[in-house]
Parts: structure tokens; sequence; C-alpha cells
């Protein structure tokens, strides 16, 4: 055998070793599961978009965002009565929608979204009934064009009119997107005019009882709202107290509300300088005013 026979069989011997070596990857990274065959996977839509009630009162048709692609991207797409298997709630009716789609494994090419329509026909009328899909979409026949049914909001299928109550300072929270777990602190209130003190917290989970400091963390704001159809629309944030900042906003703010307001203490709602024009980076922070 000659010399140069015998060095180029023990490079491909080392070659064969190397890439055995390196487990069962393939050029350009792919393992196997990814050049398999591509998973279909039971899932449900992103967004359930509409529902329609039959002339029956029993058959509904509901419409959900589901993917799409250039390939088949869903199949067995369908909605289910599902108050037979776990159980009915008064006044209202579950239905699930669910589908099988290879979306989640992104050789499938199904990138984008598109409208289908599942069909069920329910053991009884809706009637009075909510129609609840996927246990978060909420719709109702009350206040609805037929054969359209009402999507709800996230203050029900009846949100509390605008005043002076709980509910309805709930639903201002709402509106100002408000951290969860915010409280509210304050409020100033003529059925017109809203003033919310608000504060959420931000340091780790207490026990009750728990006197450290970073237990008592807390950061808050100060929102103004006037009254609208729809419900409490925010139409201003300060931090300052009396009416002068309010009023400059909206003059017709009235003076009862805002007088007895105290400016909301730094620790509460720090404020902080725009740096220095002749600032250099990585110079000194800046400090709550």
């Amino acid at each position: 055998m000659r010399p140069w026979r015998s060095v180029t069989a023990l490079l491909c011997a080392v070659a064969v070793l190397l890439l055995g070596g390196c487990g069962t990857r393939t050029a350009g990274g792919a393992s196997p599961t990814q050049t398999g065959p591509i998973p279909w996977t039971t899932a449900e839509p992103s967004a359930v978009t509409a529902a329609r009630l039959g002339a029956d009162h029993r058959t509904l048709s509901i419409e959900a965002r589901v993917p799409s692609g250039e390939r088949p991207c869903v199949r067995d797409f369908k909605a289910v009565d599902t108050d037979a298997e776990y159980g009915s709630v008064p006044g209202r009716v579950h239905v699930q929608i669910t589908f099988n789609s290879p979306h989640g494994d992104g050789r499938s090419g199904c990138t984008k979204e598109r409208t289908a329509t599942a069909r069920v026909r329910l053991p009884e009328p809706l009637g009075e009934r909510e129609l609840v899909v996927d246990d978060d979409t909420v719709f109702t026949a009350d206040g609805a064009e037929p054969p359209a049914l009402r999507l709800c909001g996230r203050l029900g299928c009846h949100p509390p009119a605008t005043g002076c109550t709980t509910a309805s300072y709930e639903q201002a929270m709402i509106a100002v997107g408000a951290p969860m777990h915010s409280y509210r602190d304050a409020e100033h209130c003529d059925g017109t005019w809203l003033v919310l003190d608000f504060s959420w917290r931000t340091g780790p989970a207490c026990d009750a009882d728990d006197k450290a400091p970073a237990c008592a963390s807390r950061l808050g704001d100060r929102s103004f709202f006037r009254a609208e159809r729809s419900g409490w629309k925010p139409f201003f944030e300060s931090a300052a107290g009396g009416c002068t900042a309010v009023q400059r906003r909206e003059p017709a703010f009235p003076t009862a509300l805002c007088a007895s307001l105290k400016p909301l203490s730094s620790s509460l709602h720090p404020s902080y300088p725009p740096p220095s024009p002749g600032g250099t980076p990585g110079g000194s922070p800046a400090t709550a005013r």
C-alpha cells in the first residue's frame, strides 16, 4: 500500500470518529426531530371573534382565529358543548374550540392566521344564558342584533353604570391601566368627574405581619377621569396637590374635587429630572425630587 493511501485512510477514519462524537446532528445543525415528521398537536384558537345564533336558537356558529400558511395548518377544527361533561353553571353555556395543527414547529410554515367557523348545536335553546367560549370569551343575546351575539368586555356583559360606586371605580382602574393587585387609596367623585389615588406593591412577597422595609415598598399614581357613555375615561395624571395642574388641562374640572388634594409623596411617586445637556455617560444617577 502506498504511503499516501495510508494517510488518506487514517484521515477518513478520524473524520468518521469526529462526526460520530458530535452526536446525530447533521449539516446545518438540524437534529433528527428537526428533520423528521412535523408533529401535529391539539391547540385552541388565538382569539374568538364572533358568534351567531341560528333560527332554531340552538345552533351556534363561532368564528375564531387559527393558523394559516401555504400548507395545511388546521384539521379537526370543532366546537363542543362541555356542560354535559364538566357540569353546567346556571345562566351560562360553555363551549370549547379545539383543532390539530403543526404550527408549533417552525418548519410548518403556519406563520399567518385566518378566520374559521365552527358550529355546535346545543341540547336546548340558548335563551337568556351567556355563551362562554374557551373559558374567557363571553357572548350574550341581550342587546345584540340577531343573528349575532354581542361580545362582552372585561367588565362583563352588563358593565356597571358610570358613577360613584365601587364597581364603577374598578372600571376606572381598568381604563387607566393600573397594575395588577393595585389598591385604591382615595376617591373623589361627583358622578361626572373622578379623582383616583391608587398604589401597588413593588417589594417581595411577604407575610401580613412582616415588618421588613422591603415589604412596605410601594409606588402610586393619581388619575383624573370624566364620565362618558362607555364609562370613566382618564384624561390626566398628576402627583401635584390642589387644582392648578388639572384645571390647566381641563378648566371645567370642579374645584370641590381637587382643592383638598395633597401632593403624592416622593417615595410613592418619584420623579427624575431630565439628564443635563452637558452630562456624560456613566455620570452620577439622577436623584428623586
